[in-house]
């Protein structure tokens, strides 16, 4: 899997510093768990779950055999899990898909060992990212009958599977004398570990103290890989002892790898009693390059390939060597010398054959052009055969031969063009293997796919190597956007990462061909039009420089032609497609790309011109009305914009109460104007599904749906007339995928445990002519869809919703209509009661009443009344209760208060509260309830509220609604000024933490800065002040990550306050050199930082002047300040 590209670092020692809490030696306990699993009752219905059939499409690190016992195989990926091989039908059996939304980071596999004593056996290193994307450690995930089930060791570090170096290997290892004893190398500098009870529990190994020095962001500033790459693979030498005695020899690979100018470095090492001590083999290549791997021979000879690179894209150089174990001599046998210009690829992958042991294989890592190579040897790396030789250029001499029809868009739409072929062997090749049972079978992962032969053998007599696709049942793709037409022969087209995308005419059968003309890298965002629904567009990366991002077809994804992008491209242009939208009847789109300050723009002449869209922000989410042809809505951090002029100027309506997501899923249902359903959010932020009826001038949150990620539409259920819903959410506290067919009253859970996926927060739709089917993105197992195997037609109760007014004069019966579908009516309940029948509700033929009687017993509010059915899903009529007779309402005094944010004016203001007979149960602004002694308290009828609650709201007006138990509720206008002199120059400053936990050892500020003046500014002439405190007497350490001016003409300078505060007593004051050039009069300059403490000890940041928990991505803040030759430009001083 092509991985997530990232710029901002993570201190290395943030995860060393875990073995403060787990010291060595300590016992790791296993916990014996079988993944997320449902604690809560939620409706549910049967449904069977399969994958959309793509045949591959992400990086497969590993394929291991295991070596006691034939045909049982197994694979890793980087993000998508594993899994075994199927000999009966050849193609894989995936094992891991029971993990859920909560430990998604567990479908990461860095290492899989498989147990050739017990072959029931086999164990996962799991876990994604060592860096600061995820704050999930690792675990062993461990399994007794071949990964059926599976229990969890939890570890005290993080796992890395989709970080640099996942293809070396193996870092975890069963040893096959002992086989209740496991080694495991690590990351992030937590050294070698052991287990000697099947995995269950894990000490570090202290005599070994190598833990790696190698951090690829060393070597590269923008790498998103910044931990210690680390202990990488462990061999056993299963001559040093007999079967039942730990092996004794035990040989251990590590990246380190020496800076410029520093002395060489051992890379590989070795302990002879059974891991007591350790040393490095004497003799061994010092040469900078990484170990990837280490493979020993039953004949006593230990073969290494190196890359001066960690893989599995990066590395240019490297050497193949061999250890004679006996003689404890090196030779080195590389195909192509690392002193020679041919060599441009380093080495990956090697595998020695087990009947064989001078037969070896060796891959290239990353030979990009014109393509891969493999290099076979039977005499142990003296002599070589390669697949390819070049016979006069660009003609080559091919003993290979490549079927891809099992999977035939693996060409990517490319026409070959000698001496580069269509398809390719492959790229990334970290990893080769050869079946330990059959000389000629042999597996290699690559970027995309599985590739393997049955005739391996044949190369070293004068022969070709049949090469076929080996991954049918491995579905990897992370998936970007779907679409289920409404019309057409396809019922699915997708758009994926790496991978384009395609036309799915066969859900079971792999397509032909990606999507082209142009043929995108990634396929970021797709719409079609609702009113003209064979009119599509999508967007998507490319390479960069200036290739069209934006596609339009006008027969549903067939065809497609590529149109202008809505700005200037140059060479060097790395602006990605974004989200866009297409008006309902296909004549007007919205194009929000992703690019730095790129403007959403929109065009109402097919792509051929564009023009800037006013009033809505880069990089927001859009969509259009699928009625009405002008209107198109968007979303962005908090705020929802609606335009009714064909996406020309956009309108903000809603701000508060809604999430500040970043990925929040925005649609508009089909066939009803005005009608939007907007999923997202964060924990302990706003998170869940709002729903709005009125084109987005208000929404309301769905009460029953605590976390939504997605939303999508799908066929109406029969007998209703608006189109399922289907959600990847958490509702009654149970995470899965629902299904609503009553506009979101009630949900079905139609997943289950053991189809979890991971986290699914990407892109969901239901099919629009098949009711129940529903298509899933996951990010890294592929597109799945389930369809309902459950032949129950629900009953139907219309209408859904009514009001019941408790004055006497008022009161009446409530009644509604059941489809009863061949279904019975077994109960109405309220909550856990039950109402009695003839009582409190009568029944004739397929009418319903509900006595006006009981209704006049409920409180004012919502009763919601669940008709329990014998089958099928239970509706839920909702009633709305009020009383219009007289009653008391409650009384505040004053109804409008002002507040100064001037830190010099702020005081507590105090309301009088006459409650009248009620009770105050809570202030809420927006859906946002205020807490209780926090920002507000009460003292006997006077409620004060907290200057320190009022000094975080925005300048302008903020209702608080006071909510008492009964008649009106009141409301409070509070109007928020601030009079602090506010300097503000040529410059503005925009800036968020990419890092928000109270308590961290490193500060990550990230700027923007503006030039807002009407001339170019010096950046040389430019400082910045963050304050801070210093929490404590260690020296500060600074990092400039990433500048868009280039990070060696960033300078950081920490100061120490004469006049300090609480929430100030240094600062870090940034400046630039000469170097860093100007920003002209309206652009601006990136600076992205870092500050940490000499002893690595923590921040407590929450206190800090110039720091923002709500900030999430850039946005203007006062509280950094600018100078221009050390003027006030900006902010406000402490």
């Amino acid at each position: 899997m092509k991985v997530k590209r990232g710029k901002r670092l993570l201190s290395i020692l943030l995860t060393m510093t875990l073995f403060t809490y787990i010291p060595n030696n300590t016992i790791v306990n296993a916990q014996n768990e079988t993944g997320t699993t449902s604690t809560s009752t939620v409706a549910t219905e049967n449904y069977s779950w399969k994958n959309v059939q793509i045949g591959g499409g992400g990086y497969v690190d590993d394929v291991i055999f295991n070596n006691g016992e034939k045909d049982l195989i197994y694979a890793r990926t980087d993000m998508g899990g594993a899994y075994r091989w199927d000999k009966t039908t050849n193609t894989w059996i995936p094992l891991t898909d029971w993990i859920g939304n909560d430990d998604w980071n567990n479908l990461g596999c860095d290492s899989l060992a498989t147990d050739p004593v017990d072959t029931n056996r086999v164990y996962i290193q799991a876990g994604t990212y060592t860096n600061n994307w995820t704050d999930a450690n690792g675990c062993i995930l461990r399994s007794t009958d071949k990964g059926d089930t599976w229990q969890i060791t939890k570890l005290p570090f993080k796992v890395g599977a989709n970080m640099l170096g996942r293809s070396m290997g193996e870092r975890l290892v069963v040893d096959p004398n002992s086989n209740n004893v496991l080694y495991m190398g690590t990351r992030s500098g937590n050294g070698l570990w052991k287990s000697t009870d099947y995995g269950v529990t894990w000490n570090k190994v202290t005599s070994f103290t190598e833990v790696g020095d190698y951090i690829p962001s060393d070597f590269d500033n923008t790498s998103y890989d910044n931990t210690i790459t680390g202990v990488v693979w462990v061999t056993f030498d299963t001559t040093s002892s007999t079967k039942g005695t730990p092996c004794q020899k035990i040989y251990v690979g590590v990246a380190n790898k020496a800076k410029s100018g520093a002395a060489a470095e051992n890379t590989v090492f070795c302990s002879e009693d059974g891991g007591k001590t350790w040393s490095a083999l004497g003799g061994q290549p010092q040469n900078g390059y990484l170990p990837q791997h280490g493979v020993l021979s039953s004949n006593g000879n230990l073969y290494i390939t190196y890359s001066n690179g960690p893989g599995p894209y990066v590395g240019t150089k490297g050497e193949v060597w061999k250890y004679n174990t006996t003689k404890k001599a090196w030779t080195q046998i590389s195909p192509v010398a690392s002193s020679s210009e041919d060599d441009y690829f380093g080495y990956g992958g090697i595998s020695v054959d087990a009947q064989h042991p001078d037969t070896i294989l060796v891959s290239t890592f990353n030979s990009w052009w014109p393509e891969a190579n493999f290099f076979y040897s039977t005499d142990g790396g003296t002599t070589w055969t390669r697949f390819w030789d070049w016979n006069g250029y660009p003609s080559r001499t091919l003993r290979y031969t490549q079927d891809i029809s099992a999977t035939p868009w693996l060409t990517f739409n490319k026409i070959a063009e000698p001496p580069i072929p269509s398809p390719v062997l492959g790229w990334m090749i970290g990893n080769v293997s050869i079946d330990p049972f059959n000389s000629d079978r042999m597996f290699y992962g690559t970027g995309a796919t599985v590739y393997g032969t049955d005739n391996l053998t044949d190369l070293g007599k004068g022969g070709k190597v049949n090469i076929t696709v080996k991954s049918l049942g491995i579905e990897q793709t992370a998936v970007q956007s779907l679409i289920s037409p409404t019309t057409g022969t396809a019922h699915l087209i997708s758009g994926l990462g790496d991978v384009c995308g395609f036309v799915h005419e066969d859900l079971t059968k792999v397509p032909k061909t990606m999507m082209g003309s142009p043929t995108f890298s990634t396929t970021t965002g797709m719409d079609y039009a609702e009113l003209s629904p064979s009119k599509f567009v999508r967007v998507g990366n490319t390479d960069k420089g200036d290739h069209p991002r934006i596609a339009l077809s006008y027969d549903a994804g067939k065809n497609w032609y590529s149109v202008k992008n809505c700005w200037s491209s140059s060479s060097t242009d790395e602006t990605g497609g974004g989200n866009v939208a297409m008006s309902a009847d296909g004549n007007s789109i919205v194009w929000a790309p992703n690019g730095t300050d790129q403007p959403v723009c929109y065009s109402s002449s097919s792509g051929n011109s564009w023009n800037q869209s006013k009033g809505i922000p880069s990089h927001a989410t859009i969509a259009s009305d699928r009625v009405n042809p002008k209107k198109f809505y968007a979303f962005y951090n908090g705020t929802f914009y609606v335009s009714t002029d064909g996406g020309a100027n956009f309108t903000a309506t809603v701000s508060t109460g809604l999430p500040t997501a970043s990925n929040a899923s925005l649609k508009a249902m089909p066939g009803v104007e005005g009608d939007i359903w907007l999923a997202g959010g964060y924990k302990d932020y706003e998170y869940g599904l709002w729903h709005s009826t009125d084109s987005g001038k208000t929404f309301t949150k769905l009460s029953n749906v605590q976390e939504a990620d997605v939303i999508g539409f799908g066929k109406a259920a029969p007998g209703q007339s608006y189109m399922a819903l289907y959600t990847s959410a958490k509702i009654n506290g149970v995470r899965g995928i629902f299904r609503s067919d009553d506009c979101g009253a009630s949900w079905v859970r139609i997943n289950d445990d053991q189809h979890q996926y991971g986290r699914l927060n990407s892109c969901i739709t239901g099919d629009p002519r098949i009711y129940g089917r529903v298509y899933v993105g996951t990010n890294g197992r592929g597109i799945v869809y389930g369809d309902t195997t459950s032949t129950v037609t629900s009953s139907i109760v219309s209408p859904l919703t009514a009001s019941f007014d408790k004055n006497v004069a008022e009161q009446k019966d409530v009644t509604v209509e059941m489809t009863l579908n061949g279904n019975t009516l077994v109960s109405i309940s309220n909550g856990t009661n039950q109402l009695v029948s003839g009582t409190d509700y009568m029944v004739l033929n397929n009418t319903v009443t509900i006595k006006k009687e009981y209704l006049a017993q409920q409180a004012n509010g919502t009763t919601n009344l669940t008709f329990d059915f014998s089958a099928g899903v239970d509706p839920v009529l909702a009633i709305s209760i009020t009383d219009s007779s007289s009653q008391v309402n409650s009384t505040v005094s004053p109804s409008a208060i002002s507040f100064d944010k001037n830190v010099a004016m702020q005081s507590d203001v105090i309301v009088d509260v006459a409650l009248n007979g009620n009770t105050l149960t809570a202030i809420k602004n927006g859906s946002s309830i205020l807490t209780l002694n926090t920002d507000y308290t009460i003292s006997d009828n006077k409620v004060i509220i907290k200057k320190d609650y009022l000094s975080s709201l925005a300048v302008g007006v903020t209702n608080l609604t006071f909510d008492f138990s009964a008649g009106k509720d009141q409301v409070v206008t509070v109007t928020v000024t601030d009079s602090t002199v506010v300097v503000v120059g040529n410059l503005e400053i925009q800036m968020y933490n990419s890092g928000t936990s109270d308590s961290s050892n490193t500060l990550s500020p990230l700027f923007k800065i503006i030039n807002t003046g009407s001339t170019s500014i010096n950046l040389s002439d430019v400082t910045l002040r963050y304050y801070f405190t210093a929490d404590g007497a260690s020296a500060h350490s600074f990092w400039c990550d990433w500048s868009s001016v280039g990070t060696s003409n960033v300078q950081g300078a920490f100061i120490t306050m004469k006049n300090s505060s609480s929430t100030a007593d240094t600062y870090l004051e940034i400046g630039f050199t000469s170097g860093a050039g100007t920003i002209a009069a309206g652009q601006s300059a990136f600076v992205q930082t870092r500050i940490s403490k000499a002893d690595w000890s923590s921040y407590s940041q929450a206190n800090d002047y110039s720091f923002s928990a709500l900030n999430k991505t850039y946005a203007s803040w006062n509280k950094v300040t600018a100078y221009i030759n050390g003027s006030l430009q900006w902010g406000i001083e402490p």
